[in-house]
């Protein structure tokens, strides 16, 4: 019979020191950190679009332009582009938009101003969200390039949009359709043109 003896369990400090091994902190802080919350693809705070347009004023009345008659069917078409520069108090978007609008006034024959708008816009819900319809109201400065004899070279003009745009449907790039009014007040003189129209465009995120 083997007389040997099992060795006898260890206890104490000794034995309980191994579960108290020292770890290197840079590690607990790794596995402690939370991760880095991840941005949008298109929209976020860091990114911005920009959105190029072309479409045709659908219905349009003018009031003492180029003559002292109302007129119908002025609007020809527009075109433009659209900027985002940041975010509006967290809820919304703040644009920059150009937009060209050619129209058809009947003064000494039939003439064809051309007006850029230069246009704050305010679209919501903001781009982040990637809600896919959106609102947007902008007004600011309108510089005609061609004017009928006799009236104002500048004006006031106001846009109310509503669209739906589809970002990143082919990598960076997407598209829209908007509506809505394009209106503007003729300054120094009584001018001024009401009119909806409809346009479509692409939206290119970076």
């Amino acid at each position: 019979m083997s007389t040997a003896e099992e060795a006898p369990p260890r206890v104490g400090r000794g034995a309980a020191a191994k579960y108290f091994d020292k770890r290197d902190p840079d590690s607990q802080e790794e596995q402690s950190a939370e991760p880095a919350p991840m941005k949008s693809s298109s929209g976020s705070n860091s990114e911005h679009y920009l959105a190029l347009h072309f479409g045709k004023m659908m219905s349009s009345t003018a009031y003492e332009w180029g003559t002292e008659s109302k007129q119908t069917d002025v609007g020809d078409f527009t075109a433009g582009l659209t900027y985002r520069i940041g975010e509006w108090h967290n809820s919304m978007d703040l644009n920059l938009r150009l937009d060209f609008i050619q129209y058809k006034v009947v003064g000494e024959g039939e003439q064809k101003p051309l007006k850029m708008s230069i246009l704050p816009l305010i679209t919501f819900p903001d781009a982040a969200s990637k809600f896919p319809l959106y609102f947007g109201f902008g007004i600011g400065p309108g510089v005609f390039f061609r004017q009928t004899d006799g009236e104002a070279s500048l004006s006031l003009d106001y846009q109310l949009i509503a669209g739906a745009r589809f970002f990143d449907v082919f990598e960076n790039a997407g598209f829209f359709i908007e509506s809505g009014l394009k209106n503007h007040l003729q300054l120094w003189n009584s001018g001024q043109f009401n009119g909806t129209f409809l346009s479509a465009g692409a939206v290119f995120t970076f």
